[in-house]
């Protein structure tokens, strides 16, 4: 008499071949996915990065050299006249100590401003605040051209027209900043802020020493982008300053563009010297902007 249901063992060793190279399989697939999406990587870096080189390599060169024929890439005889050139023909000192001012200032009110207000947005359920949401993100709708024209007016009749303050107030409280803020808040758990009420903690204790710690990551990313953005503004302090020892370091650079004639050299020297600082910015706070674990003070 014989049964069907022990499995034979030539039967058990083909199920332990199948299994054994299935991982295989899947590791296989897992690897070629990888190297794909860092090849596709590389390529997008590669065709961000060659503009920023070439741009970089050219302020090196002469002036006779930049629109030589053919075009070449890395500079036959590199000097450094155009930077000492631009240097000397601008008040560059004071020009980086002005943006410098202006750029710190806003960002700490910036960031400020838009931590407060996303959490208020995300945490606290009121139809209001969710209509005030709304009007914020329709702010992002308008070129910021047609707000020009208004918000000049209103900082003139504040009276600070040609004044630091009259560019950092207006930048303060941005869309952008308040929705990075919201959405982040948004995917912290109820449950911490909850248990926090259940313990005796007040609203404010709960949002310094819970929240904020939390949004350290978003307050990175807020502090690089409100920097950058503020250091590279050239229209608006164009139109509140007119005292030469105010400007930013963008006007001081198209202050060396003649009317006439553009010495590329120089100009080139110049943005060059400008991007120093924001990549300065950037390697020194890139490390820091990680996701953060918002589960950490929940229990399972």
């Amino acid at each position: 008499m014989t049964t069907t249901d022990v499995p034979r063992s030539a039967d058990v060793d083909s199920g332990r071949r199948v299994s054994r190279k299935r991982p295989r399989k899947t590791a296989t697939g897992g690897l070629r996915q990888a190297v794909s999406a860092t090849t596709l990587l590389w390529i997008m870096a590669c065709l961000y990065g060659f503009p920023v080189l070439w741009f970089v390599l050219s302020s090196l060169k002469p002036a006779s050299d930049l629109f030589s024929y053919p075009l070449t890439l890395v500079p036959h005889n590199p000097t450094l006249s155009g930077f000492k050139a631009a240097w000397d023909s601008a008040n560059f000192s004071q020009y980086f100590i002005n943006t410098a001012i202006v750029c710190v200032i806003t960002t700490i009110l910036t960031v400020g401003v838009s931590c407060c207000t996303g959490y208020a947005l995300a945490k606290y359920d009121n139809r209001w605040l969710k209509a005030f949401f709304l009007c914020i993100l329709a702010t992002t709708m308008l070129p910021s051209e047609v707000m020009l024209a208004p918000e000049f007016l209103v900082v003139r009749n504040l009276g600070l027209y040609n004044s630091f303050a009259g560019i950092i107030l207006p930048a303060v409280l941005t869309a952008t900043g308040c929705f990075m803020f919201r959405q982040f808040f948004l995917t912290v758990p109820d449950e911490l802020v909850e248990a926090a009420r259940i313990d005796g903690a007040r609203e404010l204790s709960i949002f310094l020493r819970i929240m904020v710690p939390l949004s350290r990551p978003i307050m990175l990313t807020l502090a690089i982008l409100s920097f950058q953005w503020r250091w590279n503004d050239y229209i608006w302090p164009l139109l509140m300053l007119n005292d030469p020892n105010k400007f930013t370091v963008q006007i001081g650079i198209q202050s060396i563009v003649g009317a006439q004639n553009i010495n590329w050299s120089v100009l080139l020297g110049a943005s060059v010297i400008s991007m120093i600082p924001l990549i300065a910015i950037f390697l020194v706070f890139q490390r820091y902007v990680m996701s953060a674990d918002i589960n950490a003070g929940l229990k399972d």
